[in-house]
């Protein structure tokens, strides 16, 4: 596994740093430029039953230090994904966690079952997009988090870990939790706007976007630091991570892996230079396990 690796949950790594759900697609376009099987896992975009057409353009804006997306969960549908996309992952070696999102509880124990008897090797659950209309935040209701989860981990063997949004709080996550997830990942994007002064209209169709980047950095560090401190079960750190400085914050407050996901399309290098870094680190400090450092802004 290398000095690097890490194990969340059950699922075990060869090193903490994840492509974040939505911005790297399912790896092809980056496998041209390095191995993605480098990286510890990636996150596929998010996954539904039936294929999604996304939402109208325009889907990204950018803004001081971040970058607001509307993409609106585009994606080939499941049966497409496991039949053409994952067999090409497999074969490279990538440690593959397949991103789900339905439109009830049923429908994501359906899409959960349907994946764990593939070859994928953790499923996160999305209960936190914020460019998706006519729906809140499942992930903002302990309650109707816990059910979900109850109901997926019934269907799903395979490790769940359940992505929510910076306005869950800790309640959620602990209800998530004592349902039986095996990983909390936070955060997912801010919900935000951006309005065009040309027409004087909200750029975004459905109005509220998603905002990630360095700009929500210090409020996922916080959101991290604070789950650490209370759950039992490991914490993924998401949100604002774009060199490995950034990821040693993340795993001092706790968290047992990060996603990296607008560093991406800053730099396509970006999470692979990261994992140099961790390791350069860690080499440096002469340390031989992350978990040395994991939380240790705690104490």
């Amino acid at each position: 596994m290398g000095k690097a690796g890490v194990v969340v949950g059950r699922l075990q790594l060869k090193n903490p740093v994840i492509a974040a759900s939505g911005t790297f697609g399912f790896g092809a376009e980056y496998g041209e430029i390095y191995d993605p099987s480098r990286l510890g896992a990636i996150c596929t975009k998010g996954l539904t039953l039936l294929p999604r057409q996304g939402n109208p353009s325009p889907r990204l804006w950018e803004t001081a230090c971040g970058l607001l997306n509307s993409i609106g969960l585009q994606n080939p549908g499941i049966d497409a994904f496991i039949w053409d996309e994952l067999p090409h992952m497999k074969d490279q070696g990538i440690t593959v966690i397949a991103n789900v999102w339905a439109n009830n509880i049923d429908e994501y124990a359906i899409a959960a079952e349907r994946l764990s008897e593939s070859l994928i090797d953790a499923i996160e659950l999305n209960v936190s997009c914020p460019n998706v209309s006519g729906k809140g935040l499942l992930g903002e209701d302990a309650a109707e988090t816990a059910r979900l989860v109850r109901q997926v981990r019934r269907a799903c063997e395979k490790p769940l870990w359940v992505k929510l949004p910076p306005t869950g709080g800790s309640a959620v996550a602990r209800a998530a939790q004592e349902a039986g997830a095996d990983a909390i990942c936070a955060v997912n994007t801010v919900r935000a706007m951006a309005i065009d002064i040309e027409t004087g209209r909200p750029v975004f169709a459905n109005v509220v976007a998603g905002l990630s980047g360095p700009a929500i950095k210090p409020i996922a560090l916080r959101i991290v630091y604070e789950l650490a401190a209370e759950l039992t079960i490991p914490v993924v750190g998401i949100g604002g991570i774009s060199d490995w400085r950034d990821a040693i914050e993340f795993i001092m407050a706790g968290a047992y892996a990060v996603q990296v996901g607008t560093a991406n399309f800053v730099d396509p290098l970006a999470a692979v230079k990261i994992v140099a870094g961790l390791e350069r680190y860690m080499s440096e400090k002469n340390i031989d396990d992350l978990g040395v450092i994991r939380g240790s802004a705690q104490q």
